[in-house]
């Protein structure tokens, strides 16, 4: 009997193009058009990429895999992709809707068509047409193609380093300590953690696909309300990577008050058969239970290891400097005796002896830098960090400030820079944690965090200090 991953795997469908018929004819001219952004990417490149990165999201996130609740899932999709104007269709690609196992209220798609729905947002839906407003949404930026055009704004990577870059963009914040290793926060952010304006259009464009599927788009705007009003492990996890552009659930309403809605959609009982169904299976995990889990699982590692996997001591940083180009807007230059290891959603320079990486996967490092790209709210430096910071802390409750921060020249911009306490996760031993922060020109924020234990600090500062200073960023393209 086929399994349900087996069957996840292959239940994709090609999009075809069919004459709609007057059931789902263009809902009113009065809608507002929306112009595709440049992209140097291909349909092709963007199913390419989307495939790539669902198979890492089935491997590595806990599937529902209820066959029930998936069908459901299907039939909305399945809706709202026949509703897709005949302006925005891309016969390359291919639509699947799956449901992951998770109490975060959260949906994602990635591009050329797969998306993943957390059964969190299913159970928290007042309604079918709320799933529907959710999912018409992230079916609005797989449609504008947002993800790949956001990657041409900056021409960061190549298409075949793309696919882990977009899984720890999909992965940020809590979702993200399943599987990333070190950080939760990565240069993935470059290509799904949507500019606002991008939020604007995936809203406007989705409730004018759910008119069009026979769903009231008002719909939308209420599941946006309830999810403002979760708060704790609810809201903001989803709210974090679908900012809100301005007044969202009045320009959701506005321009619902131009469309013409095609139908009924929305059994009543259907969703709540579904939802019951769900409160008959255990109780969805969090993230951050999902993560300790797997932390527990790989066993206690006190000891750290060098890349090679033997106990090493330490090298001090050298003198001499190597540079190294993780992508093609930054050029970073490390002690020569250091190596860029690890392959999760940062790019960390490590000594050998100073980096542990577990066969789980799960990483650590004791001695190094880790360099990474965030989009958090805002446009002010300070405030930014301060987000980073009660990121990182959530996951290493012993992190405690220093002091204040102090301004720092980044690769010739002017950051900001400021050290931590922690207790080594690896050693047990007191470290010192060095965190500096540049805005980038999209108003991304770029981040470096230094780590060297207690006794080796004023050595890996001053190394700390360099390497800020040397820092290549070339993103004003």
């Amino acid at each position: 009997m086929m399994t349900r991953m087996a069957h996840s795997s292959i239940r994709t469908r090609l999009l075809l193009v069919p004459v709609l018929s007057a059931v789902v004819a263009a809902s009113s001219a009065a809608q507002t058009h929306i112009e595709p952004h440049k992209n140097s990417y291909s349909p092709k490149q963007d199913v390419e990429l989307g495939l790539q990165a669902s198979r890492e999201v089935r491997q590595q996130m806990p599937m529902l895999n209820d066959q029930r609740t998936e069908d459901f899932a299907e039939r909305i999709g399945d809706r709202l992709v026949e509703a897709i104007p005949a302006e925005y269709r891309q016969p390359e690609f291919r639509y699947s809707f799956d449901v992951v196992n998770l109490r975060e209220i959260n949906a994602f798609a990635l591009p050329g068509g797969p998306m993943f729905l957390h059964r969190g947002m299913i159970e928290a839906a007042k309604s079918e047409a709320e799933v529907a407003g959710v999912m018409g949404h992230e079916l609005a930026h797989v449609i504008l193609r947002h993800g790949t055009a956001q990657a041409t704004k900056g021409q960061k990577f190549q298409i075949g380093a793309m696919a882990g870059q977009v899984l720890g963009a999909i992965l940020g914040g809590r979702t993200g300590a399943v599987v990333s290793q070190g950080s939760q926060l990565g240069l993935g952010t470059w290509f799904l953690k949507y500019s606002r304006e991008y939020e604007r259009e995936a809203d406007l464009l989705g409730a004018q696909l759910m008119a069009r599927a026979g769903y009231d788009p008002r719909a939308m705007a209420s599941m946006f309300e309830t999810i403002e009003r979760q708060g704790g492990s609810g809201g903001p996890e989803f709210l974090s990577d679908h900012p809100n552009p301005g007044n969202r659930v009045q320009a959701i309403n506005r321009e619902a008050d131009m469309l013409r809605v095609q139908g009924n959609r929305g059994n009543a009982g259907e969703i709540q058969a579904v939802q019951a169904r769900l409160r008959e299976l255990p109780r969805a995990p969090t993230s951050a239970e999902v993560a300790r889990s797997r932390q527990g699982q790989q066993g206690p590692q006190r000891a750290p290891v060098g890349t090679s996997g033997r106990n090493e001591r330490v090298e001090p940083p050298s003198g001499d400097f190597r540079t190294y180009q993780p992508g093609d807007f930054l050029r970073i230059s490390v002690p020569a005796n250091w190596e860029q290891v690890g392959a999760g959603n940062t790019v960390t320079f490590a000594p050998r002896g100073g980096y542990l990486q577990a066969d789980s996967g799960q990483s650590a490092f004791t001695h190094g830098i880790e360099v990474g790209v965030t989009r958090a709210n805002g446009n002010n430096l300070q405030q930014q960090t301060e987000q980073l910071l009660q990121s990182f802390a959530r996951s290493n409750p012993e992190l405690r400030r220093q002091g204040g921060y102090s301004r720092a020249n980044i690769g010739g911009r002017q950051g900001l820079t400021t050290t931590l306490s922690n207790v080594s996760e690896v050693t047990g031993g007191n470290e010192a944690v060095n965190l500096s922060t540049v805005q980038l020109s999209d108003g991304s924020v770029l981040f470096l965090i230094g780590v060297a234990p207690t006794d080796e600090a004023r050595t890996y500062l001053n190394t700390f200090s360099r390497i800020r200073q040397n820092l290549e960023l070339a993103d004003n393209r």
